[in-house]
């Protein structure tokens, strides 16, 4: 991205390129005048009711992360905010990878859907949208507690092991969510979008580490509670940006389990409201029970369980010799002794070698183009590790440059050939290179042979750890996996746009405080054009009732509302919620 808009913010100028490829610009002009309403209305709502079940001060969250109840939050308010706090934040479309979602947050960026939800899905929308991820996930980010919960999650769900159908599941997901925000959708489509999403679902088979985290996420950081389980408060974004669930979700009908990691066990279903969430007594449980599940982890664990992990991944994975080198590439194949000790790995296609997450010179992608692939393991006869040996040794055993060397591995490998070169990085040998080289295993079979050209042989008693992607992601130019969908954007009809003029009126008289006498004029055309509307009919009742003008109108947009809300269940609560409001004023947050 050439023209990249860092927004002055730290952080968000930090963010790699393969990050940089899902951002999206936020297009503040493509909001509709009913699109604000929705997010006022929305965010009213929120207010009055969370600022007695949220966890934190829901007034001042949202000052500290740029945000109003009366508009929707334009990108560079919200980073000028949330920089003073260390974070930043950026547009994307819809749903990401989970893998790049938690890559965000170990960059502290927060991922906000550029999108916002239709009016007619202003309770819940299945898809991401902007009141989700700002008004949910931003506010919070102000607790020092949650931020470096917040932070660690990503850092750890960055390197965690997905599968293949992790993905088909990710994007039959995204394709359903996209199907149900459009207004004319198929139902026949939906349908078997919903199927798509079940079959995923039921075919997962063991899952992933990144489905399992997945569900941590999902109980935490969208979906948790905090304190006893007689009174928690509400700290999950999905909680704190349903103003249908947030309040449901308190009914004795939704269970309440105490947070530990047993929650691995539950997984969970996007589309629909949750039959059962967690409570943490604090931040600290949720980091404990995230460290517990880490040391689960094949970048913790390494090894050949970690090994397996990368080659059923199918995607670019990194093992780490104990070394320190790393191994990046595509794995597919291994070899392991009786008592399952790795004794050799294999990458296929592009591969390339790193100390330190920076790429060694010489060893790009296009140099081991064709992949890489090396012993692991001890010398036979020498308690001491490869790695370790020091200048003398080398040379007692003959091991120094210009000269032909014999090797043999506790599992059996030979290699022969002449040495070139060694690459050391802090006093440990990471590399050896060979010319004239033949590499044996136990059992005869061919590993390397002399008309292959140069050997670069990896030095490491063992594989300490294994994770998701390249160790220098930069420099190796990893392309993420990108969706083939893309969100829906509507066109207006001629009608709507007249509909949305309406709406852009009645906030001028209320900002302006003035032209109040227009509004008899938008209620006529409202209730002529636009019978199912309801929220630009609250608005001026809001306005006549404030200010105790034209009692006349405001009976009549009372009574129609009344009326709606008998005939047409749907509405029912909306509007009553718009009566309450009415009564009891949210007044407007200020810069």
């Amino acid at each position: 991205m050439n023209d990249f808009n860092d927004f002055n913010n730290p952080q968000v100028a930090r963010l790699p390129k393969h990050l940089k490829q899902f951002i999206v610009e936020q297009h503040y002009e493509h909001y509709t005048p009913v699109d604000h309403a929705v997010w006022r209305y929305v965010m009213r709502q929120n207010y009055s009711y969370l600022k007695d079940v949220a966890y934190y001060p829901y007034i001042p969250g949202l000052q500290a992360a740029g945000l109003t109840i009366e508009k929707i939050p334009d990108l560079q308010d919200m980073n000028d905010a949330l920089a003073k706090i260390g974070w930043g934040a950026v547009t994307v479309d819809g749903f990401i990878p989970p893998a790049a979602f938690m890559e965000y947050q170990a960059y502290k960026v927060l991922v906000i859907a550029a999108d916002i939800r239709q009016l007619k899905h202003i309770e819940y929308t299945p898809a991401p949208d902007i009141i989700h991820e700002s008004a949910g996930h931003a506010p919070i980010i102000a607790d020092a507690d949650y931020h470096q919960y917040l932070s660690y999650f990503g850092s750890i769900g960055a390197k965690a092991m997905f599968s293949s159908k992790d993905f088909e599941l990710y994007e039959a997901i995204r394709e359903l969510s996209i199907l149900k925000e459009m207004p004319d959708a198929d139902e026949a489509e939906i349908r078997k979008a919903e199927k798509r999403v079940n079959f995923c679902q039921s075919n997962l088979g063991e899952p992933s580490e990144m489905a399992l985290l997945s569900r941590l996420h999902w109980w935490t950081v969208e979906y948790g509670l905090i304190g006893s389980l007689e009174n928690p408060k509400i700290y999950g974004a999905g909680l704190l940006s349903s103003i249908g669930e947030s309040a449901s979700c308190m009914s004795e009908e939704v269970k309440k389990l105490w947070y530990t990691i047993d929650a691995v066990n539950y997984p969970f279903d996007i589309t629909k409201t949750q039959p059962q969430l967690f409570v943490t007594p604090d931040f600290q449980n949720v980091i404990n029970v995230l460290e517990q599940f880490a040391d689960t982890m094949a970048f913790r664990r390494g090894g050949f369980e970690g090994l397996m992990k990368a080659i059923e991944c199918k995607n670019i994975c990194t093992a780490v010799y104990s070394s320190g080198l790393q191994v990046t590439g595509t794995f597919t194949d291994l070899g392991v002794d009786t008592l399952n000790n790795l004794t050799f790995l294999k990458t296929s296609g592009p591969s390339a070698l790193s100390f330190a997450n920076r790429q060694l010179e010489g060893h790009s992608k296009t140099y081991h183009a064709d992949g890489f692939s090396s012993p692991v393991g001890k010398l036979k006869g020498y308690s001491e590790s490869l790695e370790n040996f020091s200048d003398q040794l080398l040379k007692q055993l003959g091991i120094t440059e210009g000269q032909h060397t014999d090797l043999i591995f506790e599992s059996g490998i030979t290699l022969k050939g002449k040495v070139e070169k060694f690459v050391r990085k802090e006093e440990k040998i990471i590399l050896i290179t060979f010319t004239d080289c033949e590499v044996k295993g136990s059992d005869g079979s061919i590993y390397f042979e002399p008309a292959w050209g140069v050997y670069d042989m990896a030095v490491g008693e063992s594989i300490t750890s294994v994770f998701c992607g390249a160790a220098d992601k930069d420099a190796f130019e990893e392309i993420a996996l990108i969706a083939k969908t893309t969100t829906y954007h509507p066109e207006y009809t001629p009608e709507t746009l007249v509909y949305h003029e309406l709406f852009k009126e009645v906030r001028n008289c209320r900002e302006s405080h003035s032209g109040y006498q227009q509004l008899p004029q938008i209620w006529n055309s409202l209730k002529t054009r636009f019978r199912d509307d309801w929220l630009c009919s609250m608005e001026i009742l809001e306005i006549l009732e404030q200010e105790e003008i034209m009692p006349d109108v405001a009976k009549e947009i009372r009574i129609f509302l009344e009326m709606k809300a008998a005939e047409e269940p749907e509405y029912s609560k909306l509007i009553m919620d718009g009566f309450y409001l009415i009564k009891h004023p949210v007044s407007q947050l200020t810069e």
